[in-house]
C-alpha cells in the first residue's frame, strides 16, 4: 500500500515535467497577429441619436460584437474593443486603445440621423470637410466631447464648430489615408452589393475619434435611424448580424490586400469629387509614358497656383519636401511610378514608406513643388520638413 502511494506521488511530480517538455517539443512559437480595434460608438449616458425611438449606442455596441465574432473564428486575428458593455468611454480614450495596442487597424461604428428621409451606408475616412454635409455629420459625432470631463482643456486646439479646424490636425492620419480608403471602398462594396444597401461611398470629415488614432481609420454611419424601414433593420437581430459580417469580411478582405503588394505601376492616388466622396486611382495608363515631357509651368500654374504670401527659411537650415504618401509597400523610385515626377526619396516609418518629393532649401520652392504635385494628382500631398536629415514639425521650421 505504501510503495503504491509512493509511485502515485512520484507520478504526480513527473507531470510538470512531462507537460512541460511535450509542449516544449510540438507547440510553434505564437504568430504575429493582425490586430483590429472595433469602437462602438457613444454609450453610457451618452445614448447617440434617438432616431423613431432606437438607441443608437445599443445598435452600434450589436454590430460591433457582431462583426468581432466573425473575426475571432480566425487565429490570426486579434480583436479589442473599445467598450463591450453600455459603458462611457471618452473619445480620446477610445484613441489610445488602439495606439497602445499597435493596432493594424481601427474601425468605429455609428448611426447617422437626418431631418430627410434619407438613408443608405457611409463610411468616412479623416480629413478635411469637402462640404458643408460631411461637417454637419462631423460636427454631430463630435459634439459627444462635451459629455466629457475636462474637455475644455483635452480638445482645446480643436473647434468643432469649424470646418478650418480640422486642417492642423489630419497630417498624423495623412500616412494612412491610402490604407483607410482601401478599407471604406471594400466596407462599402459589402455594404451595397451583398447587403444591397445605397451607396454614400467613402467621404472625408474631421471626426475627432479618427485623428486620435495612429493606423488606418475609419468610421462608418451603417443607416439613418430616422428612417423608419432603415432604423428597423438596424434595430433587428437579422440587420445587425448582416452588418457586422459584411464589416468583418471588408476587414479581412483588407487584410488579404495588404500582405500581397503593389505592383509598381499600380501606385494610388486619391481622387476627391464635388460630393466629397473620395477613392484611388491606381490606373497604369494614367502615369505618363516613357519620354514624355512634363507639363510647362504655366499649366501647372492653372491647376494649382502658389499662394502669393512669402514665407521663407534659412535655406542653410532645414530641408523641405513634399510626402506624396505613405504606403506598406516598397515602391521603386522612379518618376514612371509617380506620375513623372523626380527627385524622389523614401524613408521607412514603422511598417510604412513615406515617399517624398523635391529637395528644397526654402518653403516657398516647396509650395512651388507642392503645386506641381497637386496638378500631378497628389491633392492630399503636403510639405514636411528636414534638419540635419532629422525630420521636424513644420511649425518648428517656420518660426
Amino acid at each position: 500500500m505504501i510503495k503504491s502511494r509512493l509511485s502515485f506521488l512520484a507520478f504526480l511530480l513527473l507531470i510538470p515535467i512531462l507537460t512541460s517538455s511535450t509542449k516544449n517539443g510540438t507547440e510553434l512559437p505564437p504568430k504575429d497577429k493582425f490586430v483590429v480595434v472595433l469602437d462602438a460608438g457613444h454609450g453610457g449616458h451618452d445614448p447617440g441619436n434617438l432616431g423613431n425611438g432606437y438607441l443608437e449606442k445599443n445598435i452600434a455596441l450589436a454590430i460591433v460584437l457582431k462583426a468581432g465574432k466573425e473575426l475571432e473564428k480566425h487565429a490570426d486575428v486579434k480583436v479589442l474593443y473599445t467598450r463591450k458593455d453600455d459603458s462611457f468611454v471618452d473619445l480620446y480614450v477610445r484613441g489610445e486603445i488602439a495606439n497602445q495596442a499597435n493596432a493594424d487597424l481601427f474601425v468605429s461604428v455609428h448611426c447617422d440621423s437626418h431631418s430627410s428621409d434619407a438613408y443608405g451606408a457611409g463610411t468616412f475616412v479623416l480629413g478635411l470637410h469637402a462640404n458643408r454635409q460631411n461637417f454637419e455629420v462631423a460636427k454631430k459625432e463630435n459634439s459627444v466631447i462635451y459629455l466629457e470631463d475636462n474637455y475644455e482643456q483635452r480638445y482645446a486646439e480643436y473647434d468643432i464648430n469649424s470646418p478650418e479646424s480640422v486642417i492642423g490636425l489630419t497630417i498624423m492620419q495623412e500616412e494612412f489615408l491610402e490604407q483607410s480608403i482601401q478599407l471604406g471602398k471594400k466596407l462599402q462594396d459589402n455594404f451595397t452589393k451583398k447587403l444591397s444597401r445605397k451607396d454614400r461611398k467613402v467621404k472625408q470629415a474631421g471626426f475627432i475619434v479618427l485623428h486620435q488614432t495612429f493606423m488606418p481609420s475609419v468610421l462608418i454611419e451603417a443607416g439613418f435611424l430616422t428612417n423608419k424601414s432603415e432604423g428597423g433593420y438596424l434595430n433587428s437581430a437579422k440587420g445587425q448580424t448582416e452588418m457586422g459580417k459584411a464589416i468583418a469580411d471588408a476587414i479581412m478582405a483588407y487584410k488579404k490586400s495588404v500582405s500581397t503588394g503593389l505592383q509598381p505601376d499600380d501606385v494610388p492616388v486619391v481622387i476627391e469629387d464635388s460630393s466629397g466622396a473620395v477613392h484611388m486611382t491606381t490606373k497604369k495608363e494614367d502615369a505618363p509614358k516613357q519620354g514624355t515631357s512634363t507639363p510647362k509651368k504655366t499649366e501647372v500654374a492653372k491647376t494649382a497656383p502658389v499662394k502669393e504670401t512669402k514665407t521663407t527659411v534659412p535655406k542653410s537650415e532645414f530641408i523641405f519636401k513634399v510626402q506624396l504618401m505613405a504606403s506598406a509597400k516598397n515602391i521603386a523610385l522612379k518618376g514612371a511610378n509617380f506620375k513623372g515626377l523626380d527627385v524622389l526619396s523614401k524613408e521607412p516609418y514603422k511598417n510604412l514608406y513615406r515617399y517624398m518629393y523635391g529637395n528644397a532649401t526654402s518653403y516657398d520652392d516647396a509650395k512651388t513643388l507642392k503645386s506641381r504635385a497637386d496638378a500631378k494628382g497628389y491633392t492630399t500631398s503636403y510639405i514636411v520638413a528636414y534638419k540635419n536629415g532629422t525630420r521636424v514639425s513644420l511649425k518648428e521650421a517656420l518660426k
